[in-house]
């Protein structure tokens, strides 16, 4: 959409980033005596709403990630759907609802977690919150305001402490009612939407404005219930703990509240005008939750970066003063002197040793091969071995042989002649056969000996490849190393839409806490207390929703993403039982990979 002026592009923008809006709205509110009169004050800020209201226009899509659907029946994917609430807008707007809605919840959430936190720590970890941990002025204020209670009352401590108490649990309680209403006010829309399912399947455009009727009141419910927190300024500050704007939406006008058949035209502004309560509820949400988030990493960590900074800085200048810039050389006579260190420790502890390791056995491959036999010396060896039994065998028997006679045969026959030759060995040195018996075996000893060395040979060959890997394995353990610090550092996303073992973890314990929201709605429900329900089962809602988008890649990714969708959309359902509702969820972390637990332990 093209804008014919840089004025309306400014104004589009202030709308679309809430904070800027709100400042810019602030920056109008001149600190002057008339504001002492509440109504021109109120008459001021509702100007200020309209202002803000009329450059919001048609809203353009935003939509950043995927978001718990909405409860409505499968006929809105037909076209019948694309053509009546795309035209009007309709869906669109359910959807943003709840888009705003969920986004503000993770947000007070988080900040809320922060605070409890610092709510269940000591006293000493409270006041040294208070002194250490809100910001280099709050760290001077902390001292002096410290030294002037120790002087002036003794007790500077306890005061401290008092101080930081009610600065945490003032933070908490407004963030617990910022999280109870939205939490009311998303359980309502939810259940509205479900009611209106079945009905803006059999009749859409009837159904369809009492639906915006409804969300239209909602809204001035919600309002109502967040009016605790605004407070009248006085001397040009907001009191601590609540917001110097109020919150107030728009209506519909009476004609659209009485009639039962609206025009596409008033479709639309009633889209509108819920679009501009949307929009002056999320820059709300987002000046107050601003006035009561936690610290910023930059703002709690600030002395220990004041003292990286000042190390930093007494480097820097001891650097400089042994650089060139002063004249001096002393920085590259050390460099030189490290280089050199580092390259003879290398050479002489390292490179040296392996080197020669390589050379004595590698040379010791190469020199064996000249005192070793070869297969030829062998097979000559038992030829010769073979010609002499088979002529041993033919003089002492007196018969022919073949000559394929195995080698076992004709032993046997010079052994048994061997053995009777020794009964007179004197006699039968002189003039029998016990010498040539005895070369016979000398020469089978010297084939055993030429054997035994050539499978010696074999296997030395073989355990070349070894020894290679031998002298590569420091560079094979440094590969390894170095591949399981790129793993870690890849896995070490510790959100639940991480890949690594604790992100998996994180979304088990989604799981516990889905679980433990659909138990707590159930008592609530048992006990009548209908109001503290509604906030357990939009809490619920927030649940699912996280645990929708921490599943949804890791399920797409094995093919279980549909069965996995259609479970989370069913646990979100108002009127399905918890008996079935808990049964889904025994079943979730039991069969989908992407919620089961880690098998590997480190």
């Amino acid at each position: 959409m093209e804008r014919s002026s840089s004025p309306g592009k400014e104004r589009a923008m202030a709308v679309w980033n809430p904070r800027s809006l709100w400042n810019n709205m602030l920056e109008k509110l001149t600190i002057s005596d008339e504001q002492n009169d509440n109504n021109k004050f109120k008459e001021k800020i509702s100007n200020l709403y309209k202002l803000a209201a009329s450059t919001t226009g048609r809203r353009r899509r935003r939509r950043r990630k995927t978001y718990l659907p909405l409860p409505l029946p499968s006929v809105y994917t037909t076209d019948y759907r694309l053509k009546f609430f795309e035209g009007s807008g309709i869906f669109d707007v359910l959807e943003d609802i709840l888009e705003y809605i969920f986004v503000n919840m993770h947000s007070i959430q988080k900040n809320l977690q922060f605070w409890q936190s610092k709510a269940e720590g000591s006293r000493g970890q409270k006041v040294y919150f208070m002194i250490c941990e809100r910001g280099p002025r709050a760290f001077v204020d902390g001292i002096i305001q410290l030294i002037r209670d120790c002087v002036s009352e003794g007790s500077g401590m306890q005061n401290l402490y008092y101080s930081a108490t009610s600065h945490i649990y003032d933070r908490i309680d407004i963030l617990t009612s910022l999280r109870f209403a939205l939490a009311t006010f998303l359980a309502q829309i939810y259940i509205e939407i479900d009611k209106f399912g079945d009905e803006l399947a059999k009749d859409a455009e009837k159904s369809g404005p009492l639906l915006l009727l409804t969300v239209d009141g909602l809204f001035s419910k919600l309002e109502a219930s967040i009016a605790h927190l605004y407070a009248p300024p006085q001397n040009g500050s907001s009191v601590d703990g609540s917001c110097s704007v109020p919150l107030r939406f728009e209506k519909l006008s009476e004609v659209m509240q009485e009639g039962s058949q609206w025009t596409g035209s008033e479709i639309k502004d009633a889209v509108e005008l819920i679009y501009q309560n949307l929009h002056k509820l999320d820059s709300y949400l987002s000046v107050l939750v601003s006035e009561h988030q936690k610290p910023r990493k930059v703002t709690l960590y600030w002395m220990r970066y004041a003292c990286g900074i000042l190390g930093i800085s007494v480097c820097s200048a001891w650097l400089l003063r042994h650089s060139k810039l002063t004249g001096s050389h002393d920085i590259e006579h050390w460099i030189r002197e490290a280089k050199d260190s580092t390259v003879s420790f290398f050479s002489d502890h390292v490179e040296k040793p392996l080197l020669s390791i390589r050379d004595e056995l590698f040379d010791t491959f190469r020199k064996r091969h000249k005192g070793v036999m070869e297969l030829e010396e062998v097979k000559l060896t038992t030829n010769s071995l073979h010609r002499m039994l088979l002529a041993f065998s033919e003089q002492t028997q007196g018969q022919k042989f073949p000559d394929n006679a195995s080698d076992q045969e004709l032993l046997e026959i010079m052994m048994a002649r061997y053995e009777k030759e020794l009964m007179h060995p004197i006699q039968n040195l002189l003039k029998g056969e016990l010498v040539r018996a005895i070369l016979i075996q000398i020469q089978k000893l010297k084939l055993d000996i030429e054997t035994a060395l050539l499978e010696l040979d074999q296997i030395l060959r073989a355990n070349e490849i070894n020894f290679a890997v031998l002298a590569a394995l420091p560079a094979f353990l440094l590969s390894l190393a170095i591949l399981a610090l790129i793993r870690a550092w890849l896995k070490q996303d510790t959100r639940a839409e991480g890949r690594g073992r604790i992100a998996r973890l994180q979304r088990r314990l989604l799981i516990v806490e889905v679980e433990k929201r659909i138990m707590d709605f159930q008592t609530c429900i048992d006990k009548g207390q209908d109001e503290d329900a509604q906030c357990t089962y939009g809490l619920l809602l927030y649940s699912l929703d996280r645990l929708y988008r921490a599943v949804e890649s890791h399920a797409k990714a094995t093919g279980e993403w549909q069965c996995l969708r259609q479970d989370i959309t069913d646990l979100g359902r108002p009127g399905l039982q918890t008996a079935y509702k808990l049964a889904i969820t025994s079943r979730m972390d039991r069969v989908y990979d992407c919620l089961l637990p880690s098998l590997k332990r480190y």
